[in-house]
């Protein structure tokens, strides 16, 4: 197994916090066990209770994820109504 550096951890922690990524996707693609990935979120979570730029870090991760679900059931109703919207627009002729 390759020893990654940190940047590329701190990209794999990004990924499972950020993008939502399972652990066990994100190990299978850097070619890790499950195992380091979690303990890679562990020390970061860890890091956010003692230093303010990791927290804040750790915060706008959170907001992003949240914003992207948010984004993603939007578009969901969204597409909801247009079919909708279709619907209704051929029953009226």
């Amino acid at each position: 197994m390759t020893r990654l550096n940190d940047e590329i951890k701190q990209k794999v922690v990004r990924l499972h916090l950020q993008d939502d990524r399972t652990l066990a996707s994100l190990a299978a693609e850097y070619g890790v066990s499950r195992a380091a990935v979690a303990n890679w979120v562990k020390k970061f979570r860890e890091e956010c209770q003692i230093s303010p730029k990791a927290n804040s870090e750790n915060e706008l991760m959170k907001q992003n994820l949240e914003l992207k679900r948010q984004l993603k059931e939007a578009q969901k109703e969204n597409d909801f109504l247009k079919k909708a919207a279709a619907f209704f627009a051929k029953e009226i002729d």
